[in-house]
């Protein structure tokens, strides 16, 4: 078992897939630094990027670019059998959905990973009881996954991810399958995790948990927040308003001349979704739900938009309606 005490760095971290043909950057030269004993949060809207960080973190999923350090060892460079050593000894994972083996006992559930790891059935037996001790259900030991309370299996799940004794642990949505009397118990382990052997992370959209936090790292891509002042710009032709993958905080008003929508897919093609003109407005998904811009916006022709907070927009030009090209960006 691991005793080492370590940091987290990420450095200019970037995953990109292809999605429908298109290129996805759910993170964008993301930096972090945790210190060992410290719990984060990653807050954020479906498809900001939470899951996806913490598949990089856990080894699951390659990055296409930038570096994870976990104290001394730098994950993304890890290939074969140190990469299978840096899952099974370094980071455990708690997954939403629990993920615990139906037919197995809790004891059993726990013992899991040991057994892999070439651990005797003794020595493992031994080391899940401790653990389910750890979290309070050392008296559930012989029971199996349909047998217990959602919080119990959450807290089974907690003690397999701690089989190793990893000096990193993740949890993705910890509390999502859970009611407000079982995140109690749960909410109280999550901190008490996070010694000063180990670093948590835990992504989470659950608002319960912001008080157990050391760090709260919001990766909603919000460029500026509502507070951003109008912006009056004159174009050009062929100047880009704003590029696909970018955060956006602005909605834009036509005042003059023609902006176009292009969408570029993963090949490089790009397809011209449509043509805004004068009194017409675009972008307004990304400031309303903390969305990336899933289009490039450019004028097609000399052109003049204003660019307005949400707030603002609502005070000058009413509720937000969106016709089809505008949803598209």
């Amino acid at each position: 078992m691991s005793t080492m005490t370590v940091d987290l760095t990420i450095k200019d971290l970037t995953v990109e897939y292809v999605s429908g043909g298109y290129a996805v950057r759910p993170l964008d030269a993301f930096d972090l630094h945790v210190h060992a004993g410290e719990l984060v949060l990653l807050l954020g809207a479906s498809g900001c990027g939470k899951t996806t960080l913490l598949s990089v973190l856990a080894g699951i999923l390659r990055p296409s670019a930038g570096v994870i350090q976990v104290g001394d060892t730098d994950v993304t460079g890890l290939r074969g059998r140190a990469l299978t050593d840096y899952r099974r000894n370094t980071v455990g994972v708690v997954f939403q959905a629990f993920n615990l083996v139906p037919s197995l006992t809790s004891q059993e559930n726990v013992a899991a990973p040991l057994w892999a790891a070439g651990w005797s059935a003794g020595k493992a037996a031994a080391r899940a009881r401790a653990l389910l001790q750890q979290v309070d259900l050392a008296d559930q030991a012989g029971k199996r996954p349909g047998d217990l309370s959602g919080g119990q299996q959450q807290r089974v799940a907690i003690a397999r991810a701690l089989a190793h004794d990893p000096p990193l642990v993740l949890a993705d949505e910890p509390t999502a399958h859970l009611d407000y009397i079982q995140v109690e118990g749960v909410l109280k382990l999550l901190r008490k995790l996070a010694g000063p052997d180990r670093v948590v992370v835990v992504a989470t959209h659950d608002e319960r948990l912001l008080p157990l936090a050391d760090r709260i790292v919001e990766l909603t891509p919000r460029a500026a927040g509502s507070d951003t002042p109008m912006q009056h710009v004159e174009l050009a032709a062929g100047d880009v308003v704003f590029r696909q993958g970018d955060p956006g905080d602005l909605i834009y008003v036509v005042d003059s001349g023609d902006v176009e929508i292009v969408r570029t897919r993963a090949d490089g093609e790009e397809l011209v979704l449509g043509r805004i003109g004068p009194g017409r407005y675009f972008g307004e998904l990304a400031p309303l739900f903390g969305l990336r811009r899933s289009a490039t916006a450019r004028a097609a022709e000399a052109s003049v938009v204003t660019g307005y907070s949400v707030r603002d927009f609502r005070q000058r030009h009413g509720p937000l309606v969106g016709d089809l090209i505008a949803s598209a960006t």
